[in-house]
């Protein structure tokens, strides 16, 4: 993200999805973005071995844009994954988003869950 300027706000990740909340600069496509970004994690994660099998990114991406003004809650929201979790799950959290947004969608497009145990 770094060589194009952008400017990472907020960071959080949880066993099925992540957040990534940055101020983003015109000189790249958020597809472009969002590639590069899972790409070269994939990457780490494998190197790292954090994963007992190669890592792969589901395909998609969600992409929310906020003003100046919203950016402390964002943040605040970001961090606070773990307990909004307690009581929704991701896909729960990502259907409420694409309302909020007006974004109709389909379900059988939506991300696939995934079993893990939060405990």
């Amino acid at each position: 993200m770094q060589d194009y300027s952008h400017k990472v706000l907020a960071v959080n990740t949880m066993p099925d999805h992540m957040h990534l909340f940055f101020g983003m600069r015109p000189t790249q496509s958020l597809s472009n973005l969002m590639e590069e970004v899972k790409g070269h994690s994939s990457k780490w994660i494998d190197r790292k071995g954090f994963t007992p099998k190669d890592f792969a990114w589901q395909e998609g991406y969600g992409g929310f844009s906020y003003s100046k003004s919203q950016v402390q809650s964002v943040i605040k929201y970001i961090q606070n994954q773990e307990l909004h979790h307690k009581n929704k799950t991701f896909i729960q959290e990502y259907k409420e988003h694409l309302t909020k947004f007006g974004i109709e969608h389909d379900d059988r497009y939506l991300f696939k869950p995934i079993d893990y145990d939060p405990e």
